[in-house]
């Protein structure tokens, strides 16, 4: 990897708000912030502008006593096993689990599965954690 130097012009104040960004992200330099924003963008641009494959985690919490919540679960997990690389499945409390999901396949795709994954009736929280597959960064 060979780096590349380049300069940026900002505000004043626009520079202290991201100084202390990167103090509260215990950044060692500005660098890296900048470079991580950068991956970001690549990142959404990836989800969004694109048919290559993604990857993520869906989270899920639901109460596992709810009258066929669980089966309904896995059936959605079954019909889209093509993209699901691993599952975990965590006990919370007695009423309550917690579901991890990780996914890889083309946006759509899995947007999809955690839309109807979080629309099945019961559950109670869901979340879609988008990244990259890292090939292009």
């Amino acid at each position: 990897m060979s780096l590349v130097r380049f300069g940026v012009s900002l505000e004043k104040d626009l520079l202290k708000r991201f100084d202390m960004h990167c103090r509260q992200n215990a950044y060692s330099n500005r660098s890296e912030a900048i470079r991580d924003m950068i991956r970001e963008i690549i990142v959404e641009e990836e989800w969004t502008g694109s048919n290559a494959a993604v990857t993520g985690v869906i989270s899920l919490v639901y109460d596992h006593h709810k009258r066929e919540l669980v089966d309904k679960l896995l059936n959605i997990q079954h019909d889209h096993q093509r993209i699901i690389v691993a599952s975990q499945h965590i006990h919370l409390d007695h009423d309550n689990c917690l579901e991890v999901i990780v996914v890889k396949g083309s946006s759509k795709d899995v947007q999809g599965l955690a839309a109807e994954l979080r629309a099945t009736k019961g559950v109670k929280h869901g979340e879609l954690v988008r990244t990259t597959t890292g090939k292009d960064m």
